[in-house]
C-alpha cells in the first residue's frame, strides 16, 4: 500500500473513530444482532478439517512459482488492466462520496448578489430609470444533537473503506487470473506438443504399414486403420493448435491488449514444491479483502440503520443572514448602514408522516441484517474454498505420481508393440491400442499437472494471499492508463 494511501486510511480511521464516539453516546450501538466475528466465530475451527501446514502464509505467492515470465505479466496486467482500472476509479468515487457523506457535519453559507432595472418610455411622461442592487450572505446548520449526521459521515467512511478492500479483492482476482491463463496457455502448449508427435508417430506406422501391405505381409485393413488413426490424431491437433491461441487471446485481453494470439508460452508447467503456509482459518476473516469489504459494509448498514432511527427525533437547525438589499447605487451594498443581520433558530419534531419514517428505519435495519446474512455466507463460502483446494493438494499430487508411472508404461508398451508389429507378431489392433494408451495417459498427466497448478492458484486466491508487487490503491491503476490522484489534501474528509 502506498504512503498516501495509507495517510488516507488513517484520515478515514480518525474521523470514523470521533462519529463512533459521538453517535454511540447519543443513541447506542448500530442495530446489528452480533458482531460479524461472532457471527462466524461459532463455526470456525482452530485448523482446517483437511491436512494443511499451520504456518502463517508468505506474501509473494507469485514468486513461490519461481516464474520470471508470470512476474512480468503480473505487472503488466496491474498495470494496463482495464477492469482494474474501472475498480480504481470505483474507489475514487467513493473516497468523493465518503468526503460529501462528511459535508453536513459543517455549516452551509451561500452568497448572493442581485440587480434589477427598469425604464418608463415616453408615454408615461419623460424618459426614467431605476436600479436597485442586493447582496447577502447566508448560513444554516443542524445541530447534530443526536449523532444523526455523524452516523451518515461516518458510514459514507467506511463505505470508502470497504472500497478500498474492492480494490484490493479486484487486484487479487486479477492475478489469480493471470497467473490461470498463463499456466492454461502453457497446458495447451504442451498438449499441442503431444498432438504433433501422435501425428509424427501415426505418419511413421502408416508409412510402416504401407510397406508391410506392398510387401504382401498385411492385408488393407491394416492400411485402413492407420491412415484412419492419423487422420483422428491429425484433427486432435487442429483443435489443440485452437484451444492454445483462445488460451492467449484470454491472457492478452487480461494484458489490455488486442486479441492477437501471439503470445508466446513457458516451455513448461512449474514444479511445485509442497504446500505450506495455509495459517488458520480464521485468519482468512483478516486476510481477504472481499471479507473485510463485507464486514466494513455491514457496518456501514448498521449506522444506516441506526441514523434511519434517529430521524425520528427532533431537528434543531440554526439559521442566519446578512446583507443589503434594494439599494440604488451598488455601492450600498457594502455600506454598514443598509445591513440588516437575523438570526433564527428552530425546532422541527416530526408528527405525522403517514409512517414513512418509521417504515425507513424498518427496511434500514432489515438491510443491516441482511448484510450481516451475507456475510457469514460469504465467511463459510471462503472456507469451503480453502479447505477444497487444500484437500485436492494431496489428491492431485498422488494423481499425478500415479500417471507418470502410467506414462511411463504406456511408452514402453508402446515401443514393444511397434516392435512386435514390424517383426510380424504383433497386430495393428495391438499397435493402435499401444499408441491410443500412451497419447492418454500422458495427456491425462499433462491435464492433471496444469490441475495442480491451478489449485495452487486457487488455494492462495482463497486464503487472500497478498499480491506482489504492493503497489496500493492510489485512486487509479498504476500506469499510463491511471486517472490523475487527488493530493492529499483534496481527500482530507
Amino acid at each position: 500500500m502506498s504512503f498516501r494511501s495509507d495517510i488516507r486510511l488513517r484520515r478515514f480511521a480518525a474521523l470514523g473513530a470521533l462519529a463512533a464516539l459521538a453517535g454511540c453516546s447519543a443513541y447506542g450501538q448500530p442495530p446489528v444482532s452480533r458482531e460479524a466475528a461472532d457471527i462466524v466465530g461459532d463455526a470456525t475451527p482452530a485448523s482446517w478439517a483437511a491436512e494443511a501446514p499451520a504456518a502463517p502464509p508468505h506474501g509473494d505467492w507469485v514468486g513461490s512459482f519461481d516464474d520470471p515470465a508470470l512476474s512480468l505479466l503480473v505487472d503488466s496486467a496491474i498495470t494496463e488492466n482495464w477492469d482494474l482500472t474501472a475498480a480504481a476509479l470505483r474507489l475514487a468515487q467513493a473516497r468523493e462520496q465518503a468526503r460529501a457523506a462528511g459535508a453536513p457535519l459543517w455549516p452551509s453559507l451561500d452568497l448572493n448578489l442581485s440587480g434589477s432595472g427598469s425604464e418608463l418610455g415616453e408615454a408615461f411622461g419623460p424618459i426614467s430609470s431605476t436600479e436597485s442592487y442586493g447582496l447577502s450572505a447566508s448560513a444554516s446548520w443542524e445541530a447534530d444533537v443526536w449523532g444523526k449526521v455523524r452516523d451518515s459521515a461516518r458510514a459514507g467512511v467506511v463505505d470508502a473503506v470497504a472500497s478500498e478492500a474492492d480494490f484490493e479483492d479486484a487486484r487479487l482476482a486479477l492475478t489469480a487470473a493471470v497467473a490461470q491463463g498463463w499456466y492454461d496457455l502453457t497446458q495447451t502448449r504442451l498438449l499441442v506438443q503431444l498432438a504433433e508427435d501422435d501425428v509424427a508417430t501415426q505418419e511413421r506406422s502408416l508409412q510402416l504399414t504401407q510397406r508391410r501391405y506392398q510387401s504382401g505381409v498385411t492385408g488393407a485393413l491394416d492400411v485402413r486403420l492407420a491412415r484412419s488413426s492419423l487422420a483422428t490424431s491429425q484433427a486432435s491437433l487442429y483443435q489443440a493448435r485452437n484451444q492454445r491461441n483462445n488460451a492467449a487471446r484470454r491472457l492478452e485481453v487480461l494484458l489490455g491488449r488486442y486479441p492477437s494470439a501471439e503470445l508466446a508460452a513457458a516451455p513448461d508447467l512449474p514444479s511445485l514444491a509442497p504446500l505450506s503456509g495455509a495459517g488458520a482459518p480464521g485468519d482468512l476473516l483478516a486476510r481477504r479483502p472481499d471479507l473485510r469489504a463485507a464486514e466494513a459494509r455491514l457496518e456501514a448498514a448498521g449506522l444506516r440503520a441506526r441514523q434511519a432511527r434517529k430521524a425520528l427525533l427532533p431537528r434543531l437547525t440554526l439559521t442566519a443572514t446578512s446583507g443589503a438589499s434594494q439599494v440604488s447605487d451598488f455601492s450600498d451594498v457594502f455600506d454598514t448602514d443598509y445591513v440588516a443581520s437575523t438570526v433564527a433558530g428552530g425546532l422541527l419534531q416530526p408528527i405525522f408522516r403517514g409512517g414513512a419514517l418509521r417504515a425507513e428505519a424498518g427496511r434500514a435495519r432489515a438491510a443491516a441484517e441482511e448484510r450481516l446474512a451475507a456475510y457469514a455466507n460469504l465467511a463459510l463460502t471462503a472456507y469451503r474454498e480453502a479447505e477444497d483446494a487444500i484437500d485436492a493438494e494431496d489428491a492431485l499430487t498422488r494423481q499425478q505420481e500415479a500417471l507418470a508411472v502410467a506414462s511411463d508404461e504406456a511408452r514402453e508398451a508402446e515401443t514393444l508393440a511397434e516392435r512386435n508389429y514390424t517383426s510380424g507378431v504383433g497386430t495393428i489392433f495391438e499397435l493402435l491400442d499401444a499408441q491410443r494408451r500412451r497419447i492418454s495417459a500422458e495427456r491425462q498427466l499433462i491435464t492433471t499437472r496444469a490441475a495442480r497448478v491451478s489449485n495452487r492458484i486457487s488455494f492462495y486466491l482463497a486464503i487472500g494471499g497478498a499480491v506482489e508487487p504492493d503497489a496500493g490503491p492510489t485512486g487509479g491503476a498504476p500506469g499510463r492508463r491511471s486517472s490523475p490522484a487527488p493530493s492529499s489534501e483534496d481527500n482530507a474528509l
